[in-house]
């Protein structure tokens, strides 16, 4: 596997987003986007991914963060589409299930070129702090239509909103870790039986 570091830009009348990734990285995150919450929630992918992940966004956030949080779902999920190519040897499927405190949350994603969302997340309150729970599902599908992932995110147990936001977004980072990563018994092979992906 060569380089998988990529830049990518989007800018609309609503969002101006920049992304810089490198799947090979440290956990590294710079992120400015003018929703801390987001920005928590980014920073735990990186980590929990050893992803290095560097996040400028503006929007219009005077109307709501709807347009920022789900373009940089966008973005991101082409940043990673690029920068993986034509995705010979990697293991390609990953899944984490990750607690915090009484929340449990599992993802798993498959890179099968295929977008596609399973959500079964409820939430028990509708903000945390300023941010509206249902932009988690709008960064989400983002993710997964610019990706062309099948993501399945699914919430066991839990009471605090924070809590499982948090559990889900580490597991994401946790479960793209294990997909994103070289299989050494299939270097230089397609992980399907089809030949693509």
């Amino acid at each position: 596997m060569g380089t998988r570091l990529v830049q990518v830009e989007r800018k609309t009348l609503e969002t101006q987003i920049s992304v810089s990734l490198d799947i090979d990285g440290t956990g590294n995150a710079r992120l400015q986007t003018g929703i801390p919450f987001l920005e928590h929630m980014l920073d735990q992918v990186a980590r929990h991914g050893m992803l290095d992940l560097h996040v400028q966004a503006s929007g219009d956030l005077q109307i709501d963060a709807h347009h920022t949080v789900e373009d940089v779902g966008i973005v991101l999920g082409q940043a990673v589409s690029r920068a993986l190519g034509d995705k010979q040897g990697i293991t390609r499927y990953g899944y984490a299930y990750v607690p915090l405190d009484e929340a449990l949350s599992r993802v798993v994603v498959d890179f099968s070129g295929r977008p596609g969302l399973e959500y079964n997340v409820t939430l028990t309150r509708p903000r945390v702090g300023d941010f509206d729970v249902d932009l988690v599902y709008e960064f989400f599908q983002g993710f997964v239509n610019h990706a062309r992932v099948t993501l399945h995110i699914d919430v066991i147990r839990g009471r605090n909103a924070h809590h499982i936001i948090e559990t889900i977004f580490k597991a994401f980072g946790r479960a793209l870790r294990m997909a994103l990563s070289a299989d050494p018994r299939a270097a230089g092979t397609m992980p399907s039986t089809k030949g693509v992906l």
